[in-house]
């Protein structure tokens, strides 16, 4: 079977590896163009440009896929490019342009899309992300047939997994990368054969997972505790979860619930108590979060015991405070 990939960053990456090891023929990988990264933001290529040219796969990388949009050149040649590769099916993961129909009708099987969740729950762009910091217990991924719609295509093959209590977006996002992997592989084998089966997704139980912005990586203290570490868990390795002290800025990387600590009467954010355990903070409803793996601007991650040693904090202080 000949089968075009479309994708972009890490995720995606593990699934055309996938493809390859299971010997499917992939002509042409769709990819963005490459980007400024790192601290001397120089062009890099994105994960699944360095694994098709390792493999010595064509890539293209149009900057749009419509014919009538802002780069109808780019669009015109990757549609010359599609049609050459005379793919049976496309595969999506996270490719991060929307596909215009003549692309979803192209290939005799259509487009399959690997997603990171349990559709209809969390359509959209961050599903990982969103699952942590809603509190679900579970997620998966969804092998789905692309349609026009924002990810409403019929679902032909899905798999659960739990979500750990301190699963972190990039804990969860490797292993949903290696089940999404395996899935389309399996899927690809089920439509050689006529042997998939579509699915409409059901109506009720539709959720979005909007993208993540970096002004959500403020902790709000006012908040639970418990909807605090969720976050915490939610935003590493982006945007991390960050507060202020006067005007240092500090990332949290890991911290734990204090359920047997009750201060009601305490200002949110205020640092209630230290130790080489952690640093206790004041939270919404009188709950206490502990930090416990630290970051100043700057520095490395740390252990809050090593963390204090460069950074005076005190009982007393509040955090979140402005400069």
């Amino acid at each position: 079977m000949k089968v075009i990939f479309a994708g972009t960053p890490e995720f995606a990456r593990v699934a055309l590896e996938h493809l390859l090891a299971a010997g499917l023929t992939v002509p042409l990988v769709l990819t963005q163009p490459d980007r400024p990264a790192g601290r001397g933001m120089k062009l890099q290529a994105s994960p699944v440009k360095q694994c098709a040219l390792e493999h010595g796969t064509a890539v293209a990388q149009p900057r749009s896929l419509r014919l009538d949009g802002k780069y109808p050149d780019d669009a015109a040649a990757a549609r010359a490019a599609i049609e050459a590769a005379q793919a049976d099916a496309m595969v999506v993961a996270a490719y991060g342009l929307i596909l215009p129909q003549w692309v979803l009708d192209m290939p005799r099987l259509g487009c399959l899309n690997i997603h990171a969740s349990l559709l209809p729950r969390w359509r959209g762009a961050a599903p990982i992300h969103r699952a942590i910091e809603a509190g679900d217990t579970e997620t998966g991924v969804t092998i789905m047939q692309m349609d026009a719609g924002l990810d409403t295509g019929d679902m032909l093959l899905v798999e659960k997994t739990a979500i750990a209590p301190m699963d972190t977006t990039a804990t969860l996002h490797d292993r949903l990368a290696q089940i999404g992997g395996r899935l389309i592989v399996q899927a690809l084998e089920l439509a050689g054969r006529g042997g998939l089966e579509a699915t409409p997704q059901p109506a009720e139980g539709v959720s979005y997972a909007h993208k993540i912005e970096k002004a959500e990586s403020q902790i709000d203290w006012s908040l639970p505790a418990e909807a605090i570490a969720r976050r915490v868990r939610a935003f590493a390795p982006f945007p991390g979860a960050a507060t202020r002290l006067g005007a240092d800025a500090i990332k949290v990387w890991s911290c734990e619930i204090d359920s047997c600590k009750h201060f009601p009467d305490k200002p949110c954010g205020q640092i209630l108590h230290i130790d080489d355990a952690g640093i206790a903070v004041a939270c919404g409803a009188g709950s206490v979060l502990r930090l416990t793996v630290l970051q100043r601007a700057g520095g490395k991650r740390l252990p809050a015991a090593d963390f204090l040693r460069g950074f005076a904090l005190a009982p007393g202080m509040v955090l979140g405070s402005a400069p």
